[in-house]
């Protein structure tokens, strides 16, 4: 499927980077491109994301993907197992967390961040107050701060990449990390 809204043409430059540093321009900065505010502050906004450090980057990128396989973003799934594989983490549990239910890679601590994160995204939102008591208690203020606000971020992102109609684009190819079966595996329903 192609994405609902053309690309857009990037400046040269901007191009030149991003293939630089991925291969390829991502199709979300090509789409939102057509209002260079919008996609500018997108880049920023995930860049800022990206360097907030109170909670662990594993968790983060698990909690990121879990959105992404609930929302139903391919390309979001696609480009989180590329940077797990460039921060080093763990590839084959990222490769589960679509999954992570039935998996059994995953740490009581990620279980219970993966379905934070499920539970953050599930409309209306389902998060209860004694999963927040272990993961604060887990992970400290800071981190559960952050670490919400990085689901936060991946909501923006997955819903805004699903409704643009982008999929993915062949980033985990470079990494050997396959996508694993869709959202359904988790028994999540893709958002329409």
């Amino acid at each position: 499927m192609a994405p609902r809204v053309p690309k857009a043409q990037i400046p040269a430059a901007l191009r030149e980077q991003m293939t630089g540093q991925l291969g390829a321009v991502p199709e979300p900065v090509e789409v939102t491109w057509h209002s260079p505010a919008v996609a500018r502050d997108n880049l920023e906004f995930g860049s800022r994301v990206g360097r907030w450090d109170a909670a662990d980057a594993s968790l983060k990128s698990f909690a990121h993907m879990a959105v992404a396989a609930r929302v139903g973003c391919g390309w979001c799934l696609d480009i989180g197992y590329f940077q797990a594989d460039g921060q080093n983490l763990d590839l084959a549990k990222a490769s589960q967390v679509p999954r992570w239910r039935e998996a059994d890679v995953f740490t009581p601590l990620e279980r219970d961040v993966l379905e934070y994160a499920e539970a953050m995204t599930a409309p209306p939102p389902t998060v209860s107050d004694t999963l927040s008591a272990r993961l604060l208690d887990r992970l400290g203020p800071a981190a559960l701060v952050e670490l919400t606000a990085v689901i936060a971020f991946a909501n923006l992102a997955t819903r805004s990449n699903t409704a643009l109609g982008i999929e993915s684009q062949g980033y985990s190819a470079a990494c050997a990390v396959p996508l694993t079966a869709g959202p359904q595996a988790s028994g999540a329903t893709p958002a329409r």
